[in-house]
Order: C-alpha cells, then structure tokens, then sequence
C-alpha cells in the first residue's frame, strides 16, 4: 500500500482559480493535468516527494459525471464549496479489493494537454461517498513514464489530519495503519464528528510547514 494522493475539489471560482490560490500559498505553480472523459472532470496537480500528488479537480457540464460515481462524488463536495474530498492509496493488485467490497473496479483515465493517455483501475469511491475519511484503491495501469511519479516534487506531504475512526479505516484497508506511513503522520481526531480530512501540512521550501 502506497499513499498516492490527496484530492481537493475546486470551490465556486474553479479549477484554475483554486489551483492558483492553493499555489500561492505553497509558493509553487500547479500542472495542468487534463481531462478525465470518463468522469466528467479535469484537474491540476502538485507533484509532491514520495513519489506522490495533490489533484486540485472540477466538474464538468459533462453527461459522464452524471453516470459515473466519481463525478457525483467531485459534484457533491463542489455543491458543499469545495474542499478535501479524499485520498487514494495504490496497490500492485486490485483483486483482493474486488473481492472484499464485491464489485468490480472501474477504468479511469486522463488526457494530457499534449494528448498523452493516462489510464488505471479504481474502486472505492462509493465507500469514499458514504464515509469520507476512507480512501480508495488505485492500480495504475500506463507505463511509468506517464504516471503522476515521474513528476519531481519539492514539497513533502507531513500530516493529513482525518475527522473519524483509525479502526474503522483500518477495517476497510484490511491492514494496519501506524502513526506514521511513509514518512506522512495520520492523526484522528473527532471521532464522533463528520469524517473525512480535515487538513493536510506540508513542508514546503518556500514557506516551511503550510496547513491547507
């Protein structure tokens, strides 16, 4: 289990306004990341040490993100103003996942404004849907030279804070998770409270330690 990434979806200004105003406060600029044709969204994206990301995202005036379970999870927290939406953990097989939640994973993809493709398998956005703090399982499937790692980050993700249960995120990734995992620290807190993530810190060259 890899912590791939974080997704934090665009409030009433937009994509490109919340990526510029997340960059500012980082002191870096965002990539233009493209168009997922499946979900009816786009995003921009923060390479970050590890190898891991940030994804910035939006929805789309798009019947995909009517039909697919994605774009109503980035449509449902746009509604709310924006704001973290969840993390995704990679893994070199989906299969024991499939198996666990009964239901098959879904291809998702990306088109680069250059017009490279980007594809992978995901499931567990209907848990990330019903219960916030959980993540969902990613299984990339394009060469290594297109994924999200091949891009050099300079800033370290060094906490994500989750409102919700370690044992109930425990349950739904069939594994431990400890204090600290690669490097990132997970604190819990308001277990009773409405879950999901609450903030991440990152280290950051420009700016030292930055909540977001």
């Amino acid at each position: 289990m890899h912590v791939d990434h974080l997704t934090f979806v665009a409030g009433p200004d937009g994509l490109k306004a919340e990526a510029a105003r997340l960059g500012e406060r980082l002191g870096v600029s965002l990539k233009d990341g493209g168009f997922h044709p499946r979900f009816g969204t786009r995003n921009h994206i923060l390479p970050l040490v590890g190898p891991r990301y940030i994804e910035v995202v939006e929805v789309l005036d798009h019947p995909a993100a009517d039909k697919a379970v994605y774009g109503q999870a980035v449509r449902a927290r746009s509604e709310m103003g924006g704001g973290w939406m969840g993390w995704s953990v990679s893994v070199p097989d989906l299969a024991p996942y499939e198996s666990r939640l009964e239901r098959k994973s879904v291809p998702g993809s990306r088109h680069f404004p250059d017009g490279r493709l980007l594809e992978w398998h995901q499931i567990g956005i209907k848990g990330l849907i019903a219960d916030p703090q959980l993540p969902y399982f990613i299984h990339w499937e394009s060469p290594a030279d297109v994924q999200p790692s091949a891009l050099d980050g300079q800033i370290r993700l060094d906490t994500i804070e989750i409102s919700g249960s370690r044992d109930r995120v425990e349950d739904w990734l069939g594994e431990t998770l400890p204090d600290q995992l690669e490097g990132i620290n997970f604190e819990f807190t308001s277990p009773n409270g409405h879950p999901g993530i609450n903030a991440a810190i990152l280290d950051t060259p420009a700016k030292g330690l930055v909540r977001v």
